[in-house]
């Protein structure tokens, strides 16, 4: 999978029906995984959406998540940049530019979910999450 690039959406409880609207609104496939689903037991967040995926048959595509309780989330303020692929050397790279001079929420490595990730706010203000799928047997 080449490297992507595409907006990021963060919600407090909204995500799912938010997203289905957007489905709803631009067509395409939707993907949705719960934090349970992703190996979170906490009932408080369980069946919050860890991550959902909109791909349009337009090539547009939208990401987004449910944000737990105990994170901030500031609404307008509630969009990041989301790089994301499978050429690990590639998306390192970019990581290690866009961290520079950063505040690093995430550091890049291993997830739950077993991909590499990371989460920064870049010397400029803007959020970037990145995201090197592990290849799949």
């Amino acid at each position: 999978m080449a490297s992507r690039l595409n907006p990021y959406l963060s919600f407090r409880d909204s995500a799912r029906p938010a997203m289905e609207f957007y489905q709803q609104v631009f067509g395409g496939t939707l993907t949705v995984a719960t934090f349970g689903e992703s190996g979170n037991p906490d009932p408080a967040i369980a069946d919050k959406v860890m991550h959902s995926h909109l791909d349009t048959d337009r090539g547009f595509t939208l990401m987004a998540s449910d944000t737990p309780s105990e994170m901030d989330l500031t609404v307008g303020n509630n969009i990041s940049v989301s790089l994301s692929g499978d050429d690990a050397d590639e998306l390192r790279g970019y990581w290690d530019r866009l961290s520079d001079g950063a505040v690093i929420s995430v550091p890049l490595e291993k997830q739950m979910w077993g991909d590499e990730f990371g989460m920064c706010v870049d010397r400029f203000g803007i959020g970037w999450m990145v995201n090197i799928s592990q290849p799949q047997p």
